[in-house]
């Protein structure tokens, strides 16, 4: 059984983010005002299955897309079109969640628990990513989270030019597939690549940006940006700030 003193970290985390109330009522994530975030909304078609290895997603998933999905991670196969699979990698870190996801979340890059594990945002920063995405009442399988490049550089060093205009146009192919209604860019590395811009995050958060076809894209500071400046709580109240627009674009009607 969960103590309450168990409970004191994720209540200042909710805090830090501005959130200032809880209800045990079921009904309190169906209701929302122009000063809160309303309740969930689960992306159309079935729900993803979480069973399914990240690596491949499941040929049944929702439409074109998981199928689209599965076709491209095969082609991709066990890359070595850079110089990355011979720094140490140990293998390529696809994506996961729901193909069918309107609101999707890109990253830099797999870190060590990712390589290990084969999951994008699974250590500390994956741990922070999936408390700010409970923060708006949607779960990990509810979204789809990827990352700009598929494997690990060496040290987490920043990926190189090269190395980036080799692997970014499989997230493009990810995003072509998923068409998304929104993607959240976590941190410099994802808002600059997305947007073709050298514009610094902080400059770039705080705003809803266009991408293609009609997709949002909101930039906001990184998780593992966040776990080091800890001391620096109004960054989490940023973070959350930026989520609430996500959240705002997923309940507006279409």
């Amino acid at each position: 059984m969960t103590q309450p003193r168990d409970l004191i970290p994720h209540l200042r985390f909710y805090a830090d983010l501005g959130v200032n109330g809880f209800s045990r009522d079921a009904s309190w994530r169906e209701r929302g005002d122009a000063g809160q975030v309303s309740g969930s909304r689960r992306p159309e078609g079935l729900p993803y299955d979480s069973t399914q290895t990240p690596e491949r997603p499941a040929s049944d998933a929702p439409g074109d897309q998981g199928t689209a999905l599965v076709a491209l991670r095969d082609e991709i196969g066990d890359c070595t079109r850079c110089i990355l699979h011979t720094l140490g990698r140990r293998q390529v870190v696809f994506g996961a969640g729901n193909p069918a996801a309107d609101l999707m979340f890109v990253g830099e890059a797999p870190g060590a628990d990712e390589d290990l594990q084969g999951v994008p945002f699974v250590g500390r920063a994956g741990q922070l990513l999936t408390k700010i995405i409970a923060a708006i009442n949607l779960t990990r399988d509810e979204v789809y989270i990827a990352n700009v490049i598929k494997c690990r550089p060496p040290g987490n060093r920043n990926p190189e030019p090269l190395e980036v205009a080799t692997c970014s146009p499989f997230l493009q192919r990810q995003i072509d597939a998923i068409q998304p209604k929104v993607i959240v860019a976590l941190g410099t590395f994802a808002a600059q690549m997305l947007l073709q811009t050298k514009t610094p995050i902080s400059r770039l958060r705080g705003h809803v940006h266009e991408f293609r076809d009609g997709i949002k894209v909101i930039p906001t500071f990184h998780p593992s940006f966040l776990l080091r400046n800890k001391q620096n709580r109004a960054m989490y109240r940023d973070v959350w700030e930026d989520l609430k627009k996500a959240r705002a674009i997923l309940d507006a009607p279409n």
